[in-house]
């Protein structure tokens, strides 16, 4: 990806970078002073949609290459659109941790409701060879089972960062239509009672006004 040195700062500088079609981005690591970069909006943007969040960028300046991942991305919040891009520089041989996204496969046993309490998972790999997600498969897990951290298989190379008790996904016991119905009836109860509390307020309001102009002032 070729990447140009930003001379232009602050916000208008910014907007100029983005008019123009690239986008403002700033490279750091391994002890080195800050750098001021700008990237293809477009290209970058097909980047993250092909290889994900951890995308190796093979970053082409004019004193020669480095290699880069995405350390924060910046959208605007209303049109999510991509503003700013911060760059860690990452080295050839390099082990890294890295957030990986866990793609859960397969059909959850008769009667469980999955419960999933990770949707990344920490791990380390080298900077050259990390893995877009990691699959977890809930085939055959019977209602009550869960599947940790550790439990989740790796591809070669990769190791597990975070801690490998902490579970990952766990198979509920789907609530029963009796159960669900109960569930509405508590709600609709409860609604029922605001209403008449509010009902009787109302009633007693202009009951408490006239009250208070029947009463004769005194001096």
């Amino acid at each position: 990806m070729a990447a140009e040195n930003r001379t232009e700062f602050g916000k208008g500088g910014a907007r100029r970078t983005r008019r123009s079609g690239r986008l403002p981005a700033v490279l750091y690591g391994h002890g080195t002073d800050p750098r001021h970069l700008s990237l293809p909006t477009r290209e970058f943007e097909h980047a993250l949609r092909s290889d994900g969040a951890n995308v190796l960028l093979d970053l082409q300046l004019a004193e020669g290459s480095e290699l880069a991942l995405p350390k924060s991305i910046q959208r605007d919040p209303v049109r999510g659109s991509i503003e700013h891009v911060d760059l860690i520089l990452v080295r050839r041989g390099e082990r890294i941790t890295v957030e990986v996204a866990i793609q859960v496969r397969g059909d959850i046993a008769a009667g469980g409701l999955l419960e999933q309490a990770l949707t990344t998972l920490s791990v380390t790999t080298e900077a050259t060879n990390i893995p877009q997600s990691v699959e977890v498969s809930v085939e055959g897990m019977e209602i009550g089972q869960a599947l940790h951290a550790g439990d989740v298989a790796l591809p070669e190379g990769v190791e597990l960062a975070g801690d490998g008790e902490q579970v990952v996904l766990h198979i509920a016991a789907a609530p029963t239509a009796e159960e669900l119905e109960a569930e509405l009836d508590v709600g609709a109860a409860g609604t029922g009672e605001a209403d008449e509390a509010a009902e009787a307020g109302a009633e007693r309001a202009p009951s408490d006004a006239a009250a208070a102009e029947a009463e004769p002032a005194q001096d």
